[in-house]
């Protein structure tokens, strides 16, 4: 089992190793991410949708936040975990920001908070670092905003709205947050960022020119039947084979099952994400298959900002 991972190793990690990511939001899930060597865990406000089924991640709040973090660092007390603050949990006021913030902290023992937007909520950020506590921003499609974006769509595909997330993505920097993630963007608008910034950048859906990956363990897991995004791999038909491979080559399944639980759907995700991280790692994922790409007149468009430096495509 890997040791924690520190906030400087993870800084450190930019230049030198892709990071590997994934949401739990329970004890078994979160059990297997640690056993499998996952590098951080997300302990995000979709468990909203994957874990409790509502329609949006807007409802969730404050306590069902806690208590998905309490299981998930349960299951894995030795990784960094970033907890997910709700929406309506810091934008009302710094007070009442670094109130819930604290609350991750003291509460389910999480390392991080994690707060959607840019500019608009850094008095939020900075309250929250001058209490002391990490910060992750997120940047690019980001949930609890999703009504403003129509729906779930493809962000930096234009001048306008790669700009505006360039420059939150400055301003966040400045404002002292150690990483972002950036959602749903294409590759190469993606990488813009990542190779500008010089703190980690990592990607959900943003293609394989960032500092890392992230997925929802669900979706790698296929159990989640509402919705999978695009840029979402299932994992267990890559691992399917290996699996019944590794139990047939048991001298009593049943037995194995009784002495080390390794005989069933927990042995098979542990297969499944230990795949995944090895992937990201190797940059094998996203790979082209799982990223948004960009048609020749969108990219000869985003050519023209200011903030486009060719020489880092």
């Amino acid at each position: 089992m890997k040791n924690k991972l520190n906030i400087t190793e993870i800084i450190n990690m930019k230049n030198n190793e892709l990071l590997a990511w994934i949401t739990a939001y329970d004890l078994p899930f979160a059990s297997v991410a640690e056993k499998s060597g996952i590098d951080m865990i997300l302990v995000g406000d979709s468990g909203g949708m994957v874990q409790l089924g509502y329609q949006t991640t807007n409802p969730v709040t404050m306590d069902e936040m806690l208590l998905l973090c309490n299981a998930a660092r349960r299951g894995a007390p030795n990784t960094f975990i970033v907890g997910d603050m709700p929406q309506g949990s810091y934008e009302i006021s710094r007070r009442l920001a670094v109130t819930n913030a604290m609350r991750f902290i003291k509460e389910s023992a999480v390392d991080s908070v994690k707060l959607e937007g840019g500019k608009r909520v850094v008095p939020a950020i900075k309250a929250i670092l001058d209490a002391g506590i990490l910060v992750m921003g997120h940047l690019g499609l980001t949930p609890q905003s999703i009504s403003s974006f129509g729906g779930y769509k493809v962000q930096g595909k234009t001048i306008k709205t790669f700009d505006s997330i360039i420059e939150d993505a400055f301003v966040l920097q400045e404002a002292g947050v150690f990483a972002i993630l950036l959602e749903a963007m294409p590759k190469l608008s993606a990488q813009q960022i990542s190779k500008q910034l010089s703190i980690p950048v990592y990607g959900i859906g943003a293609g394989g020119g960032v500092n890392g990956q992230l997925v929802i363990m669900h979706d790698l897991m296929g159990f989640y039947q509402q919705f999978r995004p695009w840029f979402a791999k299932c994992y267990i038909p890559v691992v399917l084979d290996d699996f019944c491979s590794y139990l047939s080559g048991l001298k009593d399944v049943k037995e194995t099952g009784r002495k080390t639980r390794s005989d069933g759907l927990l042995k098979l995700a542990e297969m499944a994400v230990s795949k995944y991280i090895g992937d990201v790692k190797n940059n094998i994922f996203p790979g082209d298959e799982y990223s948004y790409p960009l048609k020749q007149e969108e990219l000869d468009e985003l050519r023209k900002s200011k903030y486009w430096k060719l020489e880092l495509e």
